[in-house]
């Protein structure tokens, strides 16, 4: 092998070595929050295999970042999915699932978490430190209203989903559902690491930011529906396949979609190159991961 192309592997691969390292220390701290709130992360759905992936998938999509500057997207990954399982699985009625958006949305806010509530403390420790940091007192309200968003979402499905039970109400077109992809949760993490890691300027930079990022939230619903379609005939959860669209369709949905989202980028590169590229490893890293598997473990 020639001497440049050895030095050329040995660089590459000392780099994904790199990469996985931050993986590595990244799951560990996700670990360390599985113990601190055991009460929401039963096994299955969420196993050792599933906090490595999460830690995997962050730590390649900025792999600039050290695992200190990757802690707060991978708890808000995390948190993200605790929120899912009570909402989706645990809670029994809307009031309820109503309730825990509420409590949630008041904890981003400020408000103390109740004592026995590890969800909402899980919460406040992530609103923590990010009220720590230089961008939070400027931008902390996007981030709360994005939660917002992303709850008022999860709610919505939840109403779908029991209506499609119950045979009461029509389904929802698979615009409508698409449209609602904000329940995926991505853009809020993708709020909560910019503003962890000081990534952007001002309010409209974030903002402009968040538009593209609702657009690949909208790919990633796509992609991961297809992964989990079995999956969610056999929880009773929607999915795209649902709704009267074929796979087929959908996959070029998420191609057309993904076209968008790189129009939409371009013209952000110039002043937020890194983000830019951030965003577009979003939509690569987990085109490519969806396509083996799915984060969630067998229940």
């Amino acid at each position: 092998m020639p001497s440049d192309t050895l030095a050329a592997t040995l660089e590459q691969s000392a780099e994904q070595g790199r990469i996985c390292s931050v993986a590595v220390r990244g799951q560990r701290d996700l670990q360390d929050r599985v113990a601190t709130y055991p009460a929401l992360f039963p096994d299955p759905p969420v196993d050792a295999a599933m906090l490595s992936a999460l830690a995997l998938s962050t730590a390649f999509i900025a792999p600039w970042c050290t695992a200190a500057e990757l802690r707060t997207a991978n708890r808000a990954s995390l948190w993200v999915t605790a929120e899912d399982w009570r909402i989706d699985s645990e809670l029994g009625s809307l009031e309820e699932a109503t309730a825990t958006a509420t409590a949630c949305i008041a904890v981003a806010a400020g408000s103390a978490p109740a004592d026995r509530d590890q969800l909402t403390q899980f919460l406040a420790d992530i609103r923590e430190d990010l009220a720590a940091t230089p961008l939070f007192p400027r931008l902390g309200h996007l981030w709360q209203d994005e939660l917002r968003r992303m709850l008022d979402a999860e709610l919505r499905e939840w109403r779908w989903r029991t209506d499609r039970n119950n045979k009461m109400a029509e389904l929802p077109s698979a615009g409508d559902y698409l449209a609602n992809a904000a329940g995926y949760g991505a853009t809020w993490v993708n709020i909560s690491h910019w503003i962890a890691t000081n990534a952007v300027d001002t309010e409209e930079h974030l903002t402009a930011l968040v538009t593209a990022s609702y657009e690949v939230e909208k790919v990633l619903r796509l992609v991961n529906d297809l992964a989990s379609y079995n999956r969610d005939v056999k929880a009773g959860d929607l999915n795209i396949l649902m709704l009267g669209v074929g796979e087929h369709e959908v996959r070029q949905q998420a191609i057309d979609l993904a076209d968008r989202c790189q129009k939409l980028l371009d013209p952000l590169a110039e002043v937020s190159p890194q983000q830019v590229t951030y965003l577009r490893r979003v939509l690569g890293f987990t085109a490519g991961f969806y396509h083996g598997t799915d984060f969630w473990a067998s229940r």
